[in-house]
C-alpha cells in the first residue's frame, strides 16, 4: 500500500534520511530506494511503501517524489521563494548563483588532507603496543603461538568493521557495538583504529570512540604488566 509523507531530514554525505509518516512516525530511507530525477530534500512530498525489518523500525521503500496539492502551504510561498524555484538563466559563475545540496560537495575548493583526530596518540600507543610484544616474545614471557593469535585477531576485527560498514550502507542487520569494543579489548585495537580511519566507520560517534580509547588504555595496561612485572600480574589473578 502506498503512503504519503515529507521528508524531514537528509544527509546528502550518507545518503540516508527519515520521512514523516501520516501516522506521526519516522521512516527510514535510503538514497537507492529513491526513484527521483532530483536529490532528496528536506520537505519534499513523497510517497513509499512502507516495510519493517528485524524489529529497527519501519522503513521506506520505491521512494517517489509527489507534486505538491493545491492547498498545501507551499503553494502559498511567497513571489521571492517562488521566483527562486525556478530555473536561474543567470550565469553560474556570478556570486548569486548558488549550488544545490547535491552538488555543493564537488564545488567546494578541496582543502588540504588533515591527520584525523588523535593520529598521534594512536600511532605512539601502536609503537608502545609493538614494543611491548617483541620484548615479552624476546623475554619468553609471551608464547608465540598468542603473536599469531593477535595477528588473526587485527584480521577479524577489521573484518568485522568492513561487515558494519556495508550493512549500514545497505541498512541490514547490524554488528552490536559491544562486541566492536570486546574485539578491542582483547587486543584488536590497532585494527579497530586503522578500520575507522579507512573506512569512515564510527570515527565521529563521540560515545563509541570514548569507550574505544578506554579499551586501548586497558589492553595496553594488562599487555604492560604481563610483559614488564609479571609477577604482580600472578599476585593480582590468584587474588580474584
Amino acid at each position: 500500500m502506498r503512503t504519503h509523507g515529507i521528508v524531514r531530514q537528509w544527509n546528502a554525505d550518507k545518503g540516508f534520511g527519515f520521512i514523516q509518516g501520516a501516522a506521526s512516525t519516522q521512516v527510514f530511507f535510503h538514497v537507492r530506494d529513491f526513484r527521483g530525477t532530483a536529490p532528496p530534500s528536506h520537505g519534499m512530498p513523497v510517497e513509499y511503501e512502507e516495510i519493517h525489518v528485524g524489529g529497527k523500525g519501519p522503513r521506506a521503500m520505491d521512494v517517489r517524489p509527489r507534486s505538491q496539492p493545491s492547498g498545501s502551504p507551499s503553494a502559498h510561498r511567497s513571489p521571492a521563494r517562488a521566483a527562486s524555484a525556478l530555473p536561474s538563466t543567470r550565469p553560474t559563475a556570478r556570486p548569486t548563483a548558488r549550488p544545490t545540496p547535491a552538488t555543493a560537495r564537488h564545488t567546494r575548493p578541496r582543502s588540504a588532507p588533515q591527520a584525523p583526530a588523535g593520529a598521534g596518540i594512536a600511532l605512539a600507543l601502536m609503537l608502545l603496543w609493538l614494543g611491548l610484544w617483541g620484548w615479552g616474545a624476546w623475554a619468553q614471557r609471551l608464547p608465540l603461538w598468542w603473536l599469531g593469535a593477535t595477528a588473526a585477531l587485527n584480521l577479524l576485527t577489521f573484518f568485522t568493521y568492513a561487515l558494519d560498514k556495508s550493512a549500514a550502507q545497505r541498512g541490514t542487520w547490524r554488528t552490536r557495538e559491544s562486541h566492536l569494543h570486546l574485539l578491542a579489548l582483547l587486543g584488536g585495537w590497532p585494527a579497530a583504529w586503522w578500520a575507522q580511519q579507512w573506512l569512515r566507520h564510527k570515527s565521529r560517534k563521540q560515545d563509541f570512540r570514548a569507550v574505544y580509547w578506554g579499551t586501548v588504555v586497558l589492553n595496553c595496561a594488562a599487555l604492560a604488566v604481563w610483559t614488564l612485572r609479571p609477577q604482580t600480574l600472578r599476585e593480582v589473578l590468584s587474588f580474584l
